[in-house]
C-alpha cells in the first residue's frame, strides 16, 4: 500500500498530473491553457446571406439555424448546444440524432490535432497497488518518448468513471485515453468518440465490445500453467483464491484452473475456492479460511500476488512452512515477488509491456481517424519458477 508521502515521491519522478475526484492537481498555467482551449467539438461555417449582413444579424442567423435543427431534431435548443460543446449529459439516440441533422445543414467536424493538449489520460478503477505502479511507468515510457505527459484519474473503485469525467476529458482534448480494468458507459463512449479522442481498454474488466480496442494477457493460459505445475509436482488438492467475480481477468485465471484440474483428472472442489478482491488482505483472510479446514490444501494459486502474499502471512501465522508444507503460485510478476521469503513462483503478465502496447495504440489511433477500431490484443503469460513450490511432504 502507498502512503501519501511514498505517492508523492513517485509522482515526482515522472511528468504526471494526477486527477482525483475531479480535481486536476499540476501546473496551474496547463491547466488554464487547457480551458482557454475548450471548444466546440463541431463548428458551423458562416451562412451565405450573413457575409453581407452586420455581426449581430450574422450571431441572429446562427441562432435560428441552430433553434431550426432543434425543432427538427425534436429537441431543445440547450440539448443542441449540449452536442455542440461535447458534453457527456446527452442520450446517446439524441446525439446521433443531432449530429446528423448538423452535418447535413452544413456543420463540420473542427479536426482534432490542431487542439489537442500534450496529454495521455490514464484511468484507473484503484491506484493503491504495486501493480499500478508498472502499468504508469509502460505509459510513461510511450508518452515520454511522444513529447507527452500523462494525467492519472482514479474512480474510486468503480470499474466506470464517474459522471463529470468524460466532460473533463473533454476540456483537455488529450491524444487518447488509456483506462485500465475499467471501461465507459454508452453516454461517455459517444462524447469522447464525438470529439476524436481515442481510447483502448487495458485489462478490461468485462467485455469491453467488439468496436472497442483492448490490450491483455493469455488469463487462461496462466492460470493452466500455474494449476499444471502444481498437479506435475505431485498435489492433489490445490485449492485457489480468485479476484472479483465481475471481471474478465479473474474469471479467465479460474477457467484455467479448472481447466488443468479436469484434463488431469482431478476433481474441482468448489470448497477449495474462495473469491475476494486483488488485495493484500484478502488472500490474509481466505488463506485462513482455506488452511484452517480440516481437509486443507497443499497448494494454493492465488489470483494475483498481493493475494499470494496475504496467503503467506497467512501460513506464518498456522505455523505453516513455504514450501514445506504449502506450495504457493501467484500472478503477475511484481518486482516484490522475488524478493519475499521464499521468493515467489508466480505467472509473468508482462504489465509493463501491455501497458506501452496500449499507450501506442491509443496514439496510432489518434494520428489515423480511419484506422480500424476494433483491435483485440493479449500478451503472452509465462511461469516463472521460484522456492515457493515442491512436492507435497
Amino acid at each position: 500500500m502507498l502512503t501519501a508521502a511514498s505517492r508523492t515521491r513517485f509522482y515526482e519522478c515522472f511528468d504526471i498530473h494526477v486527477e482525483c475526484s475531479g480535481n486536476l492537481w499540476g501546473r496551474e498555467d496547463f491547466v488554464k491553457g487547457a480551458r482557454r482551449d475548450t471548444i466546440a467539438a463541431m463548428t458551423s461555417p458562416e451562412p451565405v446571406e450573413s457575409r453581407t449582413q452586420t455581426r449581430t444579424q450574422g450571431r441572429t442567423a446562427q441562432t435560428a439555424t441552430l433553434a431550426e435543427i432543434a425543432r427538427e431534431a425534436g429537441v431543445s435548443a440547450p440539448t443542441v448546444s449540449k452536442v455542440l460543446n461535447g458534453r457527456a449529459d446527452v442520450a446517446p439516440a439524441t446525439r446521433a440524432r443531432v449530429e446528423e441533422l448538423l452535418r447535413a445543414h452544413g456543420y463540420r467536424r473542427r479536426r482534432a490535432e490542431a487542439t489537442r493538449s500534450p496529454l495521455i489520460d490514464l484511468v484507473f478503477h484503484e491506484l493503491e497497488s504495486a501493480w499500478a505502479l508498472e502499468v504508469i511507468r509502460g505509459v510513461e515510457n510511450v508518452a515520454r518518448d511522444a513529447g507527452l505527459s500523462v494525467v492519472l484519474s482514479e474512480s474510486a473503485g468503480r470499474l466506470t468513471p464517474g459522471r463529470t469525467w468524460a466532460d473533463q476529458v473533454a476540456a483537455r482534448r488529450p491524444h487518447g485515453v488509456v483506462l485500465v480494468l475499467s471501461g465507459l458507459d454508452e453516454s461517455q463512449r459517444a462524447l469522447l468518440t464525438s470529439r476524436s479522442i481515442p481510447f483502448v481498454v487495458m485489462d478490461p474488466a468485462g467485455d469491453p465490445g467488439a468496436d472497442v480496442p483492448s490490450i491483455g494477457a493469455t488469463n487462461w493460459q496462466g492460470g493452466l500453467a500455474a494449476t499444471r505445475h502444481l498437479v506435475e509436482l505431485g498435489h492433489r488438492r490445490i485449492g485457489a483464491i480468485s479476484g472479483p467475480s465481475q471481471m474478465m481477468c479473474s474469471r479467465a485465471r479460474i477457467d484455467g484452473y479448472r481447466a488443468a484440474l479436469e484434463t488431469a483428472g482431478l476433481p474441482v472442489d468448489p470448497a477449495l475456492i474462495a473469491g475476494g478482491d486483488f488485495h493484500h488482505e484478502a488472500g490474509y483472510r481466505l488463506g485462513l479460511e482455506l488452511l484452517r479446514r480440516p481437509d486443507r490444501p497443499t497448494a494454493v494459486f492465488a489470483g494475483n500476488d498481493l493475494q499470494a502474499l496475504g496467503l503467506y502471512e497467512a501460513a506464518r501465522e498456522l505455523g505453516l512452512r513455504i514450501p514445506e508444507d504449502l506450495s504457493v503460485v501467484g500472478f503477475d510478476d511484481l518486482p516484490v515477488a522475488p524478493l519475499v521469503g521464499p521468493p515467489l513462483t508466480t505467472v509473468r503478465q508482462p504489465l509493463t509491456e501491455m501497458a506501452e502496447a496500449a499507450a501506442r495504440l491509443v496514439l496510432d489511433l489518434g494520428r489515423d481517424e480511419d484506422a480500424p477500431a476494433a483491435t483485440r490484443v493479449e500478451l503472452a503469460t509465462s511461469l516463472v519458477v521460484r522456492s515457493s513450490t515442491a512436492v507435497p511432504a
